[in-house]
């Protein structure tokens, strides 16, 4: 039996990769302990579906206090991290959480990783590491370019993990995702904000132009490619994991729009956000080569089980609009 501490847990894609892999067609050689700290993009009731098994469960902390990661990551065999700040808006209006959590949390992790021998250490990064690419993709050796103070929190804990493997030898490896959609996911996302803001009649808003250009994943994807760099992945490696979507906000939009039965009254252009990047592209081969990786759901699929589950679930995400509202 594996022991894996699971930082941010109850997060949108940390509790699905939780729930995948305790769930029926998991791996039953996994034990996983959840450690969050339940922030307000944090949800107890996205790991309620595995909440009873016996392979699981969960401590209520933060990343950042020592002694409780120290303790928990020495008794643990392996370490999936996931804990972090991520929203780019709440980024732009004040950086300080943003820091503290993605650079001060994972090198408090990293530290008590070493300590107690604990690999391989799975560091989960994002696409906006690069920065923005007018035409191609980047690959995992291009230098990163973070534009937005969320992305730069991330690029230094990508470095600060890096760092710990070339200096000490620890087993890290790093895995950085496009954007990611699906079920529970908070909805201050644009897929959830859009799909809950039209079920309710109210009105999107759209940045600029609209012709910001994202690379779409679906969370079963995403959570397959970390879990492949967990059990095959090599030490001191970069993984990029893309979506093969490639829309500008602009389309995504008018594909929410028809399948929520809604039309270009319900959308709003607003000024665009500072320091947008235009456009995110990684190129995904090697993950595909060394580690078989790929994509398996169809865009059209996802994005229409998606908005069903929204609509099916108001108990789950009417509640989360007022903390989104306060927080």
């Amino acid at each position: 039996m594996t022991s894996l501490l699971v930082t941010g847990g109850a997060g949108f894609i940390g509790s699905h990769y939780v729930r995948t892999l305790l769930g029926p067609h998991g791996d039953p050689r996994v034990r996983i302990t959840v450690l969050d700290s339940l922030t307000y993009a944090g949800n107890p009731a996205n790991l309620a579906p595995v909440a009873g098994s016996d392979r699981y469960a969960f401590v209520h902390g933060d990343i950042c206090d020592a002694a409780l990661a120290g303790e928990l990551v020495a008794a643990h065999d392996q370490v999936v991290h996931f804990a972090a700040e991520s929203h780019v808006d709440r980024s732009i209006a004040g950086a300080a959480d943003f820091v503290r959590t993605n650079v001060l949390g994972t090198q408090t992790l990293l530290d008590a990783a070493l300590r107690s021998g604990t690999a391989p250490f799975v560091h989960v990064s994002t696409d906006e590491v690069y920065g923005s690419v007018d035409a191609g993709s980047w690959d995992e050796d291009e230098p990163l370019r973070p534009s937005s103070p969320y992305a730069a929190s991330k690029a230094a804990a990508d470095l600060i993990a890096l760092a710990h493997h070339r200096t000490h030898g620890l087993d890290v490896r790093i895995t950085r995702g496009s954007n990611t959609y699906g079920p529970y996911q908070f909805p201050e996302k644009v897929i959830p904000l859009f799909v809950t803001t039209l079920l309710d009649g109210g009105r999107v808003p759209l940045y600029g132009d609209g012709g910001n250009v994202r690379t779409w994943l679906h969370v079963d994807d995403h959570v397959r490619a970390i879990e492949a760099v967990r059990t095959g992945g090599r030490p001191g490696r970069v993984y990029n994991v893309g979506g093969g979507t490639e829309l500008s906000n602009k389309e995504l939009t008018a594909l929410l729009l028809d399948a929520l039965g809604a039309d270009w009254d319900a959308v709003e252009f607003v000024p665009d956000r500072k320091g947008h990047d235009r456009r995110y592209s990684v190129d995904d081969r090697r993950i595909a080569a060394e580690l078989g990786w790929r994509p398996r759901r169809a865009f059209a699929d996802g994005l229409a089980e998606t908005v069903r589950w929204y609509a099916q679930n108001r108990s789950w995400w009417q509640p989360l609009q007022q903390r989104r509202q306060l927080s």
